[in-house]
């Protein structure tokens, strides 16, 4: 379980840092994202969540 709040307040730390730092670059992004069909969206996500899967796999304990 304290692993599970250790990953979450990484990912709030990092996506905090980059809304402080770069706020309009966000909005870019996400225009960039909704202007991608449906399709590219799902292949985006399924290849992000495959490189989050083989991080955290890479990083586990051994």
């Amino acid at each position: 379980m304290s692993h599970l709040v250790l990953a979450l307040g990484l990912v709030l730390a990092v996506e905090g840092l980059v809304m402080a730092l770069a706020p309009r670059r966000i909005e870019d992004a996400l225009r960039l994202v909704a202007s991608l069909g449906i399709d590219q969206r799902r292949v985006i996500g399924l290849v992000a969540l495959a490189l989050g899967v083989l991080l955290v796999w890479l990083a586990g304990p051994g």
